[in-house]
């Protein structure tokens, strides 16, 4: 397996550990009033957070495993990214962007629709999550079967 391919693992496994933990952390303090300040406020932070804390556990995650990779393997990060790496990477961020854009239609969808503000950012968060799970997946695919 090549480096590009563990990485994209590791990827995919810490945003599903990332989303589950925090959404099981956070879902069960949502308040209960449908469209109050109280509950903008709740799911603003969680939003906030939720992107932070993502960011930060995905740099963390990445130091470790470039030095768990150098340890067991011997070898160095690649230093560079040539053609295929680059049309993978373009590749892999068109089908998140892809996903994002139609759970935020989603979203948006049910307000039209007159579904609560709590309904809404519950499909942005997760439209947000599976996206993120989709790039992860394409950079693996396009790794193991080529372009």
């Amino acid at each position: 397996m090549t480096y590009q391919e563990k990485k994209s693992i590791v990827s995919l496994i810490t945003a599903i550990l990332i989303f589950g933990s925090y959404c099981a952390y956070m879902f069960p303090k949502a308040p209960e009033g449908a469209d109050s300040t109280e509950s903008f406020h709740y799911w603003g932070s969680f939003v906030i957070i939720l992107t932070l804390v993502s960011i930060a556990a995905h740099i963390l995650i990445s130091i470790i495993f470039n030095i768990a990779f150098r340890i067991t393997t011997g070898e160095k990060e690649p230093a560079f990214a040539d053609e295929l790496d680059k049309l993978i990477n373009l590749k892999a961020t068109r089908n998140s962007f892809f996903v994002f854009v139609l759970g935020f239609l989603a979203a948006m969808g049910a307000l039209v629709n007159d579904q609560s503000s709590q309904v809404m950012f519950v499909i942005l968060i997760a439209g947000g999550f599976i996206s993120d799970v989709t790039g992860s997946i394409t950079k693996l695919y396009h790794y193991r079967k080529g372009v």
